[in-house]
């Protein structure tokens, strides 16, 4: 069999029931398309709920513990073997259109970072640079969420040759360096972005990866490529006609139900208030995302619902340019595609917004789709569990590669070609912050979920089957005490078996 080109697309911060195929709110016929054409997963989690996290897990097969990008500000060593180098070793050209995030804004001397300011800002240290970077021989960047100030790298460059010098007039500007010559920042409107869509980095993204593609046809060389969109993730901004697609007054606003927090951790009982105080020890509570008050206007949350969708459709038609390119130039039949996103998103499910250290299915779960005609059936969705650090696994036992010892994850290519129901009976997910301010690990398998906060005495427990909203935590519950001592053992047994070994053994002593 000839070995298949790898396209590997994901969003960011996208909650799992934004498809349309299952939740017609939302329209996404090219994501509908894609997932006609393959598996549709609905148990998919996510290793950690935060960017950098994640992502360094989608590139290593590691779960953060191991690889070292444990936090929002941290880095991943560029020294960890990754699947795009291990992808080149067998003869593959690997390039990543679009976000990275593997490294923090602020880079210092003992920890550099090559997506930190002011560097991301310098454009002509962009011009000549695409690469290699964490095993990808091409990549074009950037780093900015819609209007956001960190814009700048390949994708400003790409902006000023498209024919739009004044780009910098759509975006904040309020860290510098950047010499914007009126000094002011961007006025756009909340929810419909000044920016022309022709200028969206959803655009840049699709023709970037699609050029790249292009390029290995040309050269008759096999391709991993890795779009990497921006969207959903907030602020909740888009160009017209996409911010105007759907009407708040039509979209469902999930919220809070009356009580359901009297059993939660305390500090997700403090984001329900006005003025929340969150007592950490001196420092710990630095940089915590999601700390804060949750409360919000239904009105006004109904609007960014509403936008948010318009990202996912906006996205998703960009999405649909990939899916004709690949069957315009014959080479569909022979292309694994996965699509996922980097982890969920509140919208007001249990009164939250955005994200943060809270383990609810909304910013653990993640969408998911897989499709190689001939090799995944098509038409059929799954229950099976999935952990994202399985897929650069499975990429590597689709090319027919060696898989390293030290990545954590499972081969789920049986599961995606029908021929095993499911290879795992359980995912584990971690977050934790600034250091141990707020630790905690989630063991979730086909019917419970446990969360576990290190050294405290709170924690979850949730029935999926009988309470799939998660709004009765049984932790304290006397009758479901046997049932928290099993998965205590089961979360112990798990955290165990991930232990990574990086060789074998060879010899008795």
């Amino acid at each position: 069999m000839t070995r298949p080109n790898i396209l590997f697309i994901t969003s960011d911060q996208q909650h799992w029931n934004t498809i349309g195929k299952h939740f017609p709110e939302v329209k996404t016929p090219n994501l509908d398309r894609l997932a006609n054409d393959g598996l549709l997963f609905t148990r998919a989690y996510c290793p950690n709920p935060t960017c950098t996290p994640t992502r360094a897990s989608l590139i290593t097969g590691q779960f953060p513990s191991q690889h070292g990008a444990w936090a929002l500000g941290t880095k991943l060593p560029e020294t960890a073997t990754t699947i795009g180098e291990l992808l080149q070793a067998e003869g593959y050209d690997s390039s990543l259109i679009g976000k990275a995030h593997f490294q923090p804004l602020e880079s210092t001397d003992e920890y550099s970072s090559l997506e930190s300011y002011p560097l991301l800002r310098d454009l002509d240290f962009w011009r000549g640079f695409n690469g290699p970077f964490y095993g990808f021989n091409h990549v074009e960047l950037a780093r900015n969420h819609c209007d956001e100030a960190h814009v700048g790298q390949h994708y400003a460059l790409w902006m000023e040759e498209k024919g739009l010098p004044d780009w910098k007039d759509h975006f904040q500007n309020k860290w510098g360096p950047f010499d914007f010559t009126d000094g002011k920042p961007n006025v756009s409107q909340r929810h419909a972005w000044t920016l022309p869509e022709e200028y969206h980095y959803d655009n840049w993204i699709t023709e970037r990866s699609i050029a790249r593609m292009d390029h290995c046809r040309e050269n008759d060389k096999p391709f991993f490529v890795w779009a990497s969109y921006f969207d959903p993730h907030p602020p909740y901004l888009v160009p017209e006609p996409w911010a105007s697609m759907y009407d708040p007054a039509d979209v469902t606003v999930p919220q809070a139900m009356p009580g359901e927090h009297e059993n939660s951790a305390p500090y997700i009982q403090e984001t329900q208030k006005q003025k929340p105080n969150f007592d950490y020890p001196p420092g710990e509570g630095n940089w915590n995302h999601g700390m804060g008050s949750h409360l919000q206007d239904r009105d006004d949350l109904a609007k960014d619902i509403a936008v948010y969708y318009g990202m996912i459709s906006m996205m998703d038609h960009y999405i649909g340019k990939l899916l004709d390119y690949l069957d315009e130039t014959g080479q569909r039949e022979n292309t694994l595609i996965v699509f996922t996103t980097d982890h969920g998103h509140f919208y007001g499910h249990h009164g939250l917004n955005a994200k943060g250290p809270f383990h609810y299915e909304d910013e653990i779960r993640v969408p998911m789709i897989a499709s190689w005609p001939g090799q995944i059936p098509a038409g059929v969705e799954t229950a099976a569990l999935q952990s994202l650090v399985d897929i650069p696994v499975s990429f590597l036992k689709a090319v027919g590669a060696p898989v390293p010892n030290d990545m954590q994850g499972v081969d789920q290519l049986r599961v995606w070609r029908g021929e095993a129901d499911s290879v795992r009976d359980h995912c584990v997910v971690e977050f934790r912050q600034q250091p141990t301010a707020i630790h905690l690990k989630t063991y979730v398998n086909e019917r419970y979920k446990l969360t576990v906060y290190y050294n405290k005495p709170y924690g979850e427990l949730f029935d999926l089957q009988e309470d799939p909203g998660e709004y009765r935590n049984l932790w304290n519950d006397p009758e479901a005490a046997n049932l928290k001592a099993e998965l205590m053992q089961k979360l112990v047994f798990a955290e165990m078996g991930k232990e990574p070994m990086w060789m074998p053994r060879i010899a008795g002593a």
